[in-house]
């Protein structure tokens, strides 16, 4: 079997302050739709590190309608440089290899709204936690396992801009991945998001689930051409001080291009540009998203 490179249970720890509602701020500890292709395949025992870009943009802040909502200079443009360090273990467990791994993301964020604008960089929210992995042939793979994110980004509950959301999150998570070097790939994650309170405005935003997809065909050897994206639905509603919050939960679709270089020897690179829609209570805006993995 060739060498597989596993990527997925990323986080990206941007935020908003309250200009929306759907989650506090309309952020969350997961960012939906970072990542592409090989969600569900884990590496042979050993250390990788994968390293992940995202650039996003948007101008819209849509209402619980779908209707983009009357705010003077809106904007919100986010660069993201997230390192994954993974720890595909010799070690079984539950029929499959047990996996580690931790994500560190830098994140550069500005805001605009109002007449008012802000930007901030630094370390954003960090994620770690334990999987299991398994490969029930050549072409089908899984994982599963949970997300732990730590309040470890920069915080302040007056200001415009956040790249920290000042709260823990527990993300439990199952990934499956079919690879074919000549014909069909598919992958799919459906990630839950069980969001504790924000200390400093005792606000609690709803559970989140989100499932992250791609799909594609070998073009040439190597290359693998399709789509990927997100669908995102909140099934809670937030609560402030302990009373439920109508109104305030989050949907959202994502669709783009994507394509897939593997080397069949560690090396992976993906990259794809994807377009929000379907959006309520959160930004609508566009990404690009890259990702190159290393094996150690």
């Amino acid at each position: 079997m060739k060498t597989l490179t596993r990527c997925g249970m990323i986080l990206l720890a941007a935020s908003l302050s309250p200009l929306s509602q759907a989650t506090e701020g309309g952020g969350s500890t997961y960012f939906s739709g970072a990542d592409n292709f090989l969600l569900g395949a884990v590496p042979p025992p050993g250390l990788y590190v994968l390293q992940f870009g995202n650039v996003y943009s948007s101008t819209r802040l849509n209402d619980d309608n779908g209707n983009a909502k009357a705010i003077p200079g809106f904007s919100v443009h986010s660069k993201v440089l997230a390192t994954r360090i993974v720890w595909s273990t010799p070690y079984q467990l539950l029929g499959g290899n047990l996996v580690m791994h931790t994500i560190l993301p830098v994140v550069n964020l500005s805001v605009d709204a109002a007449g008012s604008s802000q930007t901030k960089t630094g370390l954003g929210d960090i994620t770690f936690g334990p999987a299991v992995a398994n490969h029930y042939s050549a072409h089908l793979h899984s994982v599963y396992g949970f997300d732990l994110v730590a309040p470890t980004g920069a915080y302040n509950k007056n200001d415009l801009a956040n790249i920290g959301r000042n709260y823990w999150s527990l993300q439990p998570l199952l990934a499956m991945s079919y690879i074919d070097k000549d014909g069909f790939n598919g992958d799919f994650k459906a990630t839950f998001n069980f969001n504790q309170t924000n200390s400093a405005t005792h606000y609690r935003s709803g559970t989140e689930f989100n499932l992250d997809y791609a799909a594609g065909y070998s073009v040439a050897r190597d290359w693998v051409a399709g789509i990927s994206g997100y669908w995102y639905r909140q099934i809670a509603d937030d609560e402030q001080q302990g009373a439920n919050l109508s109104g305030t939960r989050g949907r959202a679709f994502a669709i783009g291009p994507s394509v897939k270089y593997d080397n069949g020897r560690g090396f992976v690179l993906t990259a794809k540009i994807q377009r929000e829609m379907a959006v309520s209570n959160r930004t609508q805006g566009t990404a690009l998203a890259l990702r190159a993995s290393v094996p150690f």
